[in-house]
């Protein structure tokens, strides 16, 4: 982790988002579409966490430790204080520390990782490759971050991480 310090919105879910991943929501509670119209306002980041404990509605749940920044790529107003979005991952990232804001939504003091220098896929996991040449044709491209790098060696196991039959725990410690 570099010295990269930020202070964002945090969105503990059941799920884990890498970087490059697509991830859609449906935002409805106040505190999170309160963050979601700030986030179009400022394009500004927020971070999903993987739920340690607690629940994602209700009372703010206590994410894992590190997480990853998200951005907005997508968004539709589908009622009253209702959106339906899609989020794409940035940067991991560590909680330093994190604190519930009054209105229930989480911040945390972030520090950013560096993120990996491209790395050829070597040629003994060419499979994974194939792997996910398969299921870009079975699924449709647009179930996959693009551009695709099916080259590049973190950009094919973030993707692999992402279609494992794995629960997420699991997926946090990849």
């Amino acid at each position: 982790m570099d010295d990269s310090a930020l202070t964002i919105p945090l969105f503990p879910l059941g799920t884990v988002l890498y970087p490059g991943g697509v991830l859609p929501l449906r935002i409805f509670e106040p505190r999170y579409v309160a963050m979601v119209r700030d986030c179009l306002a400022h394009d500004s980041l927020f971070g999903v966490c993987l739920i340690r404990a607690g629940f994602e509605a209700g009372k703010p749940a206590i994410p894992h430790g590190i997480g990853c920044t998200a951005r907005i790529a997508r968004c539709e107003e589908t009622g009253p204080n209702r959106f339906s979005l899609v989020a794409r991952g940035e940067s991991v990232f560590r909680i330093d520390r994190h604190w519930a804001r009054d209105d229930g939504l989480l911040m945390g003091a972030v520090t950013l990782a560096d993120p990996p220098d491209p790395t050829p896929l070597p040629e003994r996991f060419r499979g994974l490759r194939e792997l996910l040449e398969r299921a870009i044709a079975e699924h449709g491209a647009e179930r996959f971050p693009s551009p695709t790098r099916l080259d590049d060696a973190a950009w094919v196991a973030f993707r692999v991480a992402e279609l494992l039959p794995v629960p997420p725990e699991r997926r946090q410690r990849f």
